[in-house]
């Protein structure tokens, strides 16, 4: 019997430590003291596997290099390893090289880059040529492109706010929202990261591991942060301390509320999108009732807002970073720029959440807060996928040798009669849609087509093959009528899952046009049971239903005021006045205040019924207009 498997060292001292989640600010120092930082380059490296779009040179072989190292022989620049390589082929000089390889000219070094960089910043015409006799439109092109170099080389704010100085490398590379760790006391695939976020602004990346150690909690201090989402007429906002709970070990336990608070108000435009500020802004002041509620609630939220954030200035000044989340011009301005705002947009504290959130709510903020302090961890066998980023590459690379493949084989051709079905199946189906019944009637005539005609090619009318099946599928009464008694539709042709015409219908309409049908064309013309028709119907008695229908959905309306009315009598009796609503100074009385003052302390049933009753009054009031015309 096999004795059983034994853990290595590395694996027994990874189970110890990942046993509990990892909390950025309490790391164990055994782990702690282990940690090194992973190249950022390296890791963007191999987890990119897609080519870059420019033409890029076949990379010398690794034997040919000293060192097992590669080189680009368009920049003459060495790289000790292939992620390195590929990482230069997507880097400014790299791209500015091969713009002038295009054209003929010699490549330029990375000093002389940067010196063509400086001039440019400096206000100096740089066309990419030795010559100034170029075509205009080539130099026009090439400082195009150069100026597009100088604003990637300057500084770039990101989506979290931060900001920094990106030389050399693409702006994906090095704002990467998460910084990655090993261990010697980790397998060697484990990989642990910390997001961005939430190291001090001006570190770079030899500094990130210091920084991370600077960060663990001492002594008695209490450090806490700020967090606050707004957006949708949606607030929430929390104070949260960064030392963890008693007996939680700070191994990712709950966070230690100091503070929260959250509004919420109708300030969005249901089903059209934006704010009622915003649409202001695009299309002028609405004057309906609903962008009266709506503006009063913008200018509730901010005051609300502000007075919070003005409440907890102490919090804010002494917070060590600040996560802010405000999407929209009008929600920037009511958290920032005002006067004595106790936030300033410029503040090197604030940070965006490097990831999707939800709307603003408490327990959001308690998930984003743990998903910020929790230590990431990666398993990626780094060797593993830069050798099948390599094979993944290698067959495109190979592929940009060889001559064009050639062009797929052409569908065989229509026969005349395949083509003239085609192009009655066409104009059928366009008049059934639009439900024609008369031009679809004199289509099939003029063209000495039979109402079961079979639309062409069958695999792709499969649920509807013939006019019949279609115009009960989309549900055309008139269609249908005309179909059945004056073209003589067959209503038994079933389609390919075996259903008759009548069993595609989706409304009552439809469905008695067919047993109209049927007691107008007898029970001769058509095996009825077959088609799934049911007994007929006569013409007069479905208008008689209807007006039936009719009669009593009025009876019951009028029934419904006249009780309504009664309700309003009774509590009116108890009323003494009805206070003016004040949409700002003046006290106005409008409409809206009286609509809200009359549905205050009701039940939802109750807003229901008054509702109504509102909507009854007003199309009673222009029924009287009208008449009076």
């Amino acid at each position: 019997m096999a004795a059983p498997t034994q853990k290595s060292q590395p694996q027994m001292q990874e189970d110890e430590l990942l046993k509990r989640p990892l909390y950025v600010y309490d790391l164990p120092t055994t782990l702690l003291t282990t940690l090194t930082l992973k190249s950022i380059t390296a890791v963007t490296a191999v987890t990119a596997v897609t080519p870059a779009a420019d033409p890029e040179p076949t990379p010398t072989p690794a034997s040919e290099t000293p060192g097992g190292a590669t080189s680009c022989a368009l920049c003459s620049i060495t790289t000790p390893s292939v992620q390195q390589q590929r990482q230069h082929y997507r880097s400014d000089l790299h791209r500015f090289n091969t713009k002038l390889k295009a054209r003929g000219q010699p490549a330029v070094g990375e000093n002389e880059f940067e010196r063509l960089l400086e001039q440019q910043l400096e206000g100096e015409s740089i066309s990419g040529s030795e010559s100034s006799d170029e075509e205009e439109g080539a130099g026009a092109d090439d400082e195009d492109r150069l100026v597009s170099l100088v604003r990637r080389k300057a500084v770039i704010v990101d989506r979290d706010g931060e900001g920094e100085e990106v030389r050399g490398r693409r702006q994906t590379a090095g704002n990467a929202p998460i910084v990655w760790f090993s261990s010697s006391k980790l397998e060697k695939e484990v990989s642990l990261g910390v997001y961005r976020a939430l190291f001090p602004r001006k570190e770079v990346e030899d500094g990130y591991l210091d920084a991370l150690k600077g960060m663990q909690l001492q002594g008695e201090t209490s450090p806490h942060v700020f967090m606050c989402m707004i957006g949708g007429g949606h607030f929430a906002a929390m104070v949260v301390g960064l030392a963890p709970k008693a007996g939680q070990g700070g191994r990712g336990g709950e966070p230690v509320v100091l503070a929260h608070k959250t509004f919420h108000r109708y300030t969005t435009r249901r089903k059209q999108g934006g704010s009622q500020s915003a649409n202001d802004n695009a299309k002028g002041a609405a004057h309906s009732a609903g962008a009266s509620i709506r503006r009063h609630n913008e200018m509730a939220l901010t005051a609300e807002v502000r007075e919070l954030l003005a409440g907890w200035k102490e919090y804010l000044d002494t917070a060590e970073l600040l996560f802010v989340r405000a999407t929209g011009m009008q929600n920037r301005r009511t958290l920032f720029g005002y006067e004595d705002a106790p936030m300033k947009s410029n503040d090197p504290r604030i940070r965006g959440f490097p990831f999707s959130t939800r709307r603003a709510t408490q327990s959001e903020l308690t998930r984003c807060f743990t998903e910020l302090t929790r230590v990431k961890i990666s398993r990626v066998d780094e060797a593993a996928l830069a050798a099948a980023a390599t094979a993944a590459l290698a067959p495109q690379q190979q592929s940009k040798l060889k001559p064009a493949s050639p062009a797929p084989p052409q569908q065989p051709k229509l026969s005349p009669e395949d083509e003239a079905a085609l192009l009655h199946t066409t104009q059928l189906i366009a008049l059934i849609r639009r439900s024609k019944a008369s031009s679809v009637v004199s289509y099939l005539s003029s063209n000495k087509l039979p109402a079961h005609f079979a639309f062409f090619p069958p695999s792709q009318h499969h649920h509807s093959p013939t006019p019949l099946h279609l115009a009960a599928s989309l549900n055309h009464p008139a269609v249908v009528t005309a179909l059945l008694t004056k073209a003589s539709a067959d209503p038994t042709l079933k389609n390919a899952d075996g259903k008759t015409p009548f069993l595609l219908t989706g409304d009552r309409q439809t469905r008695d046009t067919f047993r109209i049908a049927r007691g107008e064309l007898g029970e001769e013309k058509w095996q009825w049971e077959l088609a799934a028709v049911p007994a007929p119907l006569k013409r007069a008695e479905v208008e008689q239903r209807e007006a039936l229908e009719k009669a009593e959905e009025k009876a019951r309306r009028e029934r419904e005021v006249a009780r309504l009315k009664e309700e309003e009598k009774g509590k009116a009796k108890g009323k003494v006045g009805i206070k003016s609503m004040s949409l700002g100074s003046g006290g106005v009385f409008t409409g809206l205040g009286r609509m809200e003052e009359e549905s205050r302390g009701l039940t939802p049933e109750a807003r229901m019924r008054l509702d109504r009753e509102r909507r009854a009054r007003a199309a009673e009031e222009r029924m009287r207009k009208a008449r009076a015309e």
